[in-house]
């Protein structure tokens, strides 16, 4: 039978239905490589994903870098702006000096003859050498100030020394970063022709599952036909088989039947037509004809006990419906005035068939052997 889009939809539904069933086939389907694909591209993705973090951390350490080398600038500026004050005012002392030298010429030209000049004069002088010293200490506080400016400047070109290294050992991680992004990309491509090709493979394996599909479906549709082919010649052994059961238990009754019974006989229904037909509606009384075997005598275990009628169904495995017909066909034959007992007998018997004959008194013939016989008797004999 071919595969069709109904059968199709129908499996979709039931993988729907069954998650279990999906990952059973996905196990079947596909390569150990394909059930682990999706963590290796997560993988990569996860791999992609700490990169483009490094690297923001790295375009935020470089702008740091900039406003620092920015600040530094700024610095040196002013540092350089001090150093130009400096000399301004270095400038503008040498031309005090250079007034006060040539005031004391004139003093020492008229020293002479102003005396009282002269004092005074020594005095001011006095005053200035004391400027001077002043001076003096200051210029010398103010080139301790521009070493300690020259050890800062050296300090900061150090660190601008440092900075450009570490820029330096920057770019090389970037370069290094954007090459492992080059390799991350060329595998990536790889990965996706292998996608493709895994893609491919799936069309492929897809294609033979539908056909392996058709010709399981056409299997099945030949097994299906060689069981029902089957089960025709069981039914027809078993019906067969039955019937030879019946000639057999019916020709050596007194065999079979003679360890319960005194003097057996095979009854045959017809004579008791006209009673059954007076005791029982239509439908019983086609029923009960249809019993297999029905022997009549007086219980041994019992010989005071009037004649008792044997139903007995007979097939070649006992089951649970031979019992029930058994029952059934043997409490007709009471309704019509006849004591029956029900009985199955067989090669053998189910353990349904022999769990119902025991709850319900039914007496069992397997084999040449009885059981329940006694329970059977008590229960349908006296009643």
């Amino acid at each position: 039978m071919a595969f069709d889009v109904h059968d199709y939809l129908e499996l979709l539904r039931l993988l729907q239905e069954r998650p279990e069933w999906r990952a059973e086939l996905r196990r079947l389907l596909l390569t150990d490589e394909l059930l682990a694909l999706p963590e290796i591209v997560r993988e990569l993705a996860e791999a992609q994903r700490r990169t483009e973090e490094r690297v923001g951390r790295v375009e935020e350490q470089i702008a740091a870098l900039a406003e620092a080398q920015r600040r530094t600038e700024e610095c040196v500026g002013r540092v350089e702006e001090q150093i130009a004050a400096l000399a301004e005012a270095q400038r503008r002392t040498e031309e005090r000096v250079s007034r006060v030298e040539e005031r004391v010429s004139w003093v020492e030209e008229q020293i002479a003859a102003l005396a009282e000049a002269q004092r005074r004069t020594e005095e001011r002088v006095g005053r200035v050498e004391e400027q001077i010293a002043a001076l003096a200490e200051a210029q010398r506080r103010t080139e301790e100030r521009v070493g300690r400016v020259e050890e800062q400047i050296a300090a900061l070109a150090e660190a601008q020394r440092r900075t450009e290294e570490r820029v330096s050992r920057v770019e090389e991680q970037i370069a290094a970063l954007a090459e492992a992004q080059r390799r991350t990309e060329e595998r990536v491509g790889h990965v996706e022709e292998q996608v493709a090709a895994l893609a491919e493979a799936q069309r492929q394996m897809q294609e033979q599952i539908r056909q392996l599909t058709s010709s399981i479906y056409l299997l099945a549709e030949q097994v299906r036909s060689l069981v029902e082919a089957q089960k025709r010649t069981d039914d027809t052994v078993g019906g067969l088989k039955g019937r030879m059961l019946e000639l057999t238990y019916q020709s050596k009754a007194v065999a079979y039947f003679g360890p319960l019974l005194r003097r057996p006989r095979v009854v045959d229904l017809g004579a008791l037509l006209e009673t059954l037909e007076a005791h029982l509606s239509p439908e019983e009384f086609h029923d009960v004809l249809q019993l297999d075997l029905l022997v009549s005598g007086k219980p041994r275990l019992q010989p005071e006990a009037p004649e008792v009628f044997l139903a007995v169904e007979i097939s070649s495995v006992i089951d649970e419906r031979d019992v029930e017909r058994a029952l059934r066909r043997s409490a007709l034959l009471r309704r019509a005035g006849f004591r029956a007992i029900p009985v199955v007998a067989g090669e053998r018997a189910t353990l349904g068939a022999e769990d119902e004959a025991r709850a319900h008194h039914v007496a069992v013939l397997q084999d040449g052997r009885v059981f329940l016989w006694a329970e059977a008797l008590h229960a349908w004999a006296t009643s």
